[in-house]
């Protein structure tokens, strides 16, 4: 007996907020679909698996090329989403197939045991979670307490055979709660395996948080790192600093805009989340990187931070040089600074220090700095 799956990564996600849908917005370095995707392909009982997509976005949903795996578009609604998949499929009708929505990403192999096992008996499973919270409803005004017993949230994924919920699906009304429904309108027979939190589905903004702390491996702890850099004084007109351009009689060196400074703090993220250095992600041999703003390095840094469930809470920069004079642009560079990391100013140190005309900087043949980034596991550290 052959048993699929059907991950659902449709739908626009909007009430979740941000600038992608839902489903491919990172959680933990990891897309919140390539989480589930990587539970159902990772069990030893699934066969085939088939991704369903918003119809025109295939390109967005980077996966591994895999046998095993199929890509196909949605439709307009769930149901026709689904519709779809199960059509990739191509089971046979005593097969069985479990339907899952990609916007729960803390399925694990037990969920999935638990349901395949309920199968034996059921002609339908799915993960209920028991009602907990008092339950009020209100119309015209009114409030009437709803008596929460024998009342269950109901997950996914939702477990089939495949005969019967591509039938009761291929007729089924537009507009149904869940895939149950279809198969609970012919009589079927249907069994509620335990729910879990961690399978509460990604709706509102803040569910990222919580979903955060679910599927957090271990307790996270503050992070710090220290980055340095150095460039070669060229000439030129004016050093950038900070994202500033600040006017002096040569100019640095450097596959980018050389701003030292930012360099310096891109460095001390990755140090942070022990991911390299800034040539590992930003190669001075890629063209793409010649004159580049260094705020495109720093604005990565920042998105690794948030993808790893941290934030940054503070940072201290020091440039190490005798000319130009720092001070006088020091407001304008933590304003920028602020800018582009989002921290308030008074969580940006930047500072100067000359090395009493001792070496390469003393001889003024161009800037050091160094950076501290102190990151804090998400939610933030309180003041």
């Amino acid at each position: 007996m052959t048993v699929g799956a059907v991950l659902v990564a449709g739908g626009s996600g909007q009430r979740a907020g941000g600038d992608v849908p839902k489903q491919l917005r990172p959680l933990l370095g990891r897309a919140v679909f390539g989480w589930s995707l990587a539970a159902l392909m990772g069990h030893p009982r699934i066969g085939p698996v088939v991704l369903v997509v918003p119809a025109g976005s295939r390109a967005a949903y980077d996966v591994a090329a895999d046998p095993a795996l199929r890509v196909v578009e949605g439709g307009k609604s769930r149901s026709q989403s689904v519709r779809r998949g199960l059509a990739a499929l191509a089971l046979d009708p005593d097969d069985l197939v479990l339907i899952h929505d990609a916007a729960r990403p803390g399925l694990q192999a037990a969920d999935i045991d638990a349901l395949l096992e309920a199968l034996q008996t059921w002609d339908a499973a799915a993960p209920g979670l028991a009602v907990s919270d008092a339950l009020k409803r209100c119309t015209g005004g009114t409030m009437q307490s709803v008596p929460r017993e024998s009342l269950f949230r109901v997950q996914t994924p939702q477990a089939f055979r495949f005969g019967q919920i591509t039938a009761a699906l291929s007729g089924a009304e537009a507009g149904l709660v869940d895939d149950l429904a279809a198969v609970e309108h012919l009589g079927a027979r249907v069994h509620l395996t335990e729910g879990r939190a961690r399978l509460s589905k990604l709706t509102y903004a803040g569910d990222f948080e919580t979903m955060t702390r679910l599927l957090r491996p271990h307790p996270m702890l503050p992070r710090v790192g220290t980055g340095y850099d150095v460039h070669a004084f060229e000439a030129g007109d004016h050093v950038t600093l900070c994202g500033c351009r600040i006017p002096h009689t040569a100019g640095l060196a450097g596959h980018s805009d050389a701003d030292v400074a930012w360099h310096a703090l891109t460095d001390a993220i990755f140090g942070a989340l022990a991911l390299g250095d800034l040539g590992d992600h930003f190669p001075p041999s890629d063209p793409r990187w010649k004159g580049a703003d260094s705020a495109v390095f720093l604005t990565e840094a920042l998105r690794l931070i948030d993808a790893r469930g941290y934030r940054l809470e503070s940072c201290d920069l020091t440039l190490i040089c005798e000319a130009p004079k720092v001070k006088p642009h020091r407001a304008a560079m933590i304003a920028r600074t602020a800018d582009v990391t989002g921290l308030p100013a008074d969580r940006i140190s930047v500072k100067a220090t000359t090395t009493e005309g001792l070496g390469f900087t003393g001889r003024r043949e161009g800037i050091a700095a160094q950076a501290i980034a102190m990151l804090s596991p998400h939610p933030p550290m309180q003041d």
